[in-house]
């Protein structure tokens, strides 16, 4: 897909998944245009509804900008809830980002259902919610939403310029009309010279759009139960990184920017649900390894693995908490959502 692989054979697949673009990029056209004509498809509730997406697969940074949108409101007691579609639920009836939204922010339910309106009824007919985040919700259009967040990694911005399957983009950079702010994510991990280039191209399709910035700052090291230790703990320590999340390069590069020597790493697909199978896989593989002070994961692994120890070696996640900048028009928008549903539950 990025097109470092060079070679007859590279060039041969890449040349299959562009022709397989164009029917994607055909449906997702005839989608949205029927959205468009037929606004009765489109459910609005009785609160007000942030939804936080991205254009892109993989991860963007949703859950730590999720969280911090859900405890900016609740910090000004409003009460919120999270829906979302709930890809990749267990038996418990919660995924990976449930579960750490769940750690994250004990006190803001979280109901997953693959019919996002009906999510939305229950919050509100059920737990009296005054403003709904729906986290992945900018290709969910059924529900209607009172600001449309799209978020952009600056390590991968635009999914190397193609639609699914011969990039990364879910939607063309067009769509980003319908948004009513950009978040700049991982803007620490990111040249200035990077993010000049992006805002350009994003100012060549939304030119008046708010473009926010925004850093994922690494805010500790969790080890199980619930302790804490600091991440200056990490420097000049030889780890070895096992994840299942959709960006495993930038957490590595954030592991390194503190310090970490990334001795070796298990990747794992997305939304891995860490089985027996997968267990007995990285106890083989840690020890295996030589001269490694620790195994590093993610906080979305680690309330899936929920142990001390593998192979071995002590685990230790990472906890990550988004900083979004100052911005007088973004605060603005949070700001009257916030006396909205203030009204709302005053009225209703």
């Amino acid at each position: 897909m990025s097109g470092r692989r060079r070679g007859v054979f590279a060039a041969l697949i890449r040349a299959g998944l562009r022709f397989a673009e164009i029917p994607y990029a055909i449906a997702v056209a005839i989608r949205n245009r029927n959205f468009d004509r037929q606004p009765d498809r489109i459910h609005r509730v009785d609160v007000p509804v942030i939804s936080v997406g991205n254009l892109t697969t993989g991860g963007t940074g949703k859950t730590p900008v999720v969280a911090f949108l859900a405890q900016w409101f609740r910090d000004r007691g409003i009460r919120v809830a999270i829906v979302s579609r709930g890809y990749g639920r267990g038996e418990d009836g919660e995924n990976d980002e449930a579960k750490e939204l769940h750690q994250r922010l004990p006190d803001v339910p979280h109901v997953q259902d693959a019919d996002r309106v009906e999510a939305a009824r229950i919050t509100i007919e059920e737990l009296e919610t005054q403003l709904i985040v729906m986290d992945d919700g900018f290709q969910h259009r059924r529900l209607a939403r009172d600001l449309d967040i799209v978020l952009i990694d600056l390590t991968c911005p635009f999914g190397y310029g193609h639609l699914l399957p011969r990039g990364l983009l879910r939607e063309p950079l067009r769509s980003l009309k319908r948004a009513d702010a950009v978040i700049l994510t991982r803007c620490d991990l990111a040249s200035q010279a990077e993010t000049d280039a992006a805002i350009k191209t994003l100012r060549s399709h939304v030119p008046s759009l708010p473009i926010i910035r925004c850093t994922h700052r690494p805010s500790g090291l969790l080890t199980y139960p619930n302790a804490v230790a600091p991440t200056e703990s990490l420097r000049g320590q030889r780890v070895a990184i096992v994840c299942g999340i959709g960006n495993p390069d930038a957490f590595r590069r954030t592991l390194e920017a503190l310090g970490a020597v990334v001795v070796d790493q298990l990747y794992f697909p997305d939304h891995i649900a860490y089985d027996r199978q997968e267990v007995e896989q990285i106890d083989r593989w840690a020890r295996g390894l030589n001269d490694v002070t620790r195994l590093m994961c993610t906080q979305k692994d680690w309330v899936k693995l929920r142990c001390d120890r593998l192979g071995g070696l002590p685990l230790a996640a990472m906890t990550i908490d988004a900083e979004i900048e100052s911005s007088p028009e973004f605060d603005s928008l949070l700001s009257s959502l916030a006396e909205r549903a203030e009204d709302a539950d005053a009225f209703g």
